[in-house]
């Protein structure tokens, strides 16, 4: 009989997200670093690099970017290629990034340049408001680049200005929000998860204090809500919540939640208990879960939001690989995992 193990093993990008999240072999081990070299061969991994949109209608004459996200173009969908949906440079890295792709690789070092110089471009400065007293961020894109660029072995100078960019950006409630109406006071899931999850990384590499500090106050803005549940009444947030997706890119939900929870150190917090249970809940009788909904299409290049990959496919009843490893490792690393066969 065909194992939940030999299901996830047969899919060769996920061989880290086993080797390590399943299995909890060190990441410096054997193992594991034979697992990121399966990572690097992998077919689907391959067929993501060989997808990156290189389109560079969006720069001007000096290098700048012309357009960003939510600039409108007549007869065109308008984007800043790094940023393209789900081609761009930036959502290519921050996919090899999850699944273990090895650190150091220089042949990601231009999709890395043009993610830095997206970001840290005027045009994109341009774009960022202050409205009553609160910075107006999608920090989800600086907070994606810094954790790219750390687990990828692809950090400069650029990573640190773009943390501390995110540090003078947190709101008081500690996370992030690019609503720009004035009476919002209240931090965005979406937009804190990510910076959260690079912050934590960049505080466990750097030893800065502050950062832990700022990482830990991110975490509140989930774990004051159990992940999932409003302040004033404990009702579900949002139906998409607590339907499993992946990848998730800048949405959120219950596992990309405890994932984040998991890698920041806080997953043994009483406070994540809801949404543990929920996710238990949710496993299939043949041991995997269930991809419930997907933030990709496949079939349409030419449409916003296309992935040149399935990423194990969508259904109630039927097991997805990814989402599967990623519900395993949460499972584990909050001590309710029997190790699978």
């Amino acid at each position: 009989m065909t194992t939940v193990l030999d299901q996830l093993q047969a899919e060769p990008a996920l061989a880290w997200k086993v080797a390590v999240g399943v299995l909890g072999k060190r990441d410096d081990s054997p193992e594991a670093q034979s697992a990121r070299q399966a990572v690097r061969s992998a077919p689907l991994v391959r067929t993501l690099l060989s997808d990156v949109d290189k389109d560079p209608w969006n720069l001007d004459a000096s290098g700048d970017f012309k357009r960003f996200p939510g600039d409108r173009v007549p007869g065109r969908e308008a984007r800043c290629f790094p940023y393209s949906k789900w081609c761009g440079s930036h959502w290519i890295l921050s996919s090899l990034a999850d699944l273990g792709y090895p650190p150091g690789d220089e042949s990601l070092r231009p999709m890395m340049d043009e993610t830095f110089d997206c970001w840290l471009s005027e045009t994109h400065r341009k774009h960022i408001r202050l409205v009553n007293g609160r910075t107006r961020r999608c920090a989800s894109q600086e907070g994606n680049a810094v954790w790219s660029s750390l687990r990828l072995g692809l950090v400069d100078g650029r990573t640190a200005e773009l943390a501390s960019r995110l540090l003078d950006w947190q709101w008081p409630d500690g996370g992030w929000n690019c609503d720009k109406r004035p009476e919002v006071e209240t931090s965005s899931f979406m937009e804190t998860l990510i910076p959260l999850r690079a912050l934590a990384l960049y505080a466990r590499v750097s030893g800065d204090p502050q950062v832990a500090a700022a990482a830990e106050r991110a975490a509140e803005v989930f774990l004051k809500r159990r992940l999932f549940r409003r302040l004033a009444d404990g009702s579900v947030m949002d139906k998409h919540f607590v339907r499993l997706h992946y990848p998730v890119y800048w949405h959120y939900d219950i596992l990309a939640g405890l994932k984040v929870m998991a890698e920041a150190g806080f997953i043994r917090d009483p406070r994540c208990n809801d949404a543990l249970d929920l996710l238990e809940s949710k496993r299939l009788p043949g041991g995997g879960f269930p991809a419930e909904m997907t933030y990709s299409q496949s079939t349409r290049p030419s449409l916003s939001g296309y992935t040149p990959v399935t990423w194990g496919g969508t259904g109630k009843v039927r097991p997805n690989p990814f989402v599967t490893a990623d519900a395993l490792y949460v499972l584990r690393m909050a001590g309710r995992l029997v190790q699978p066969s």
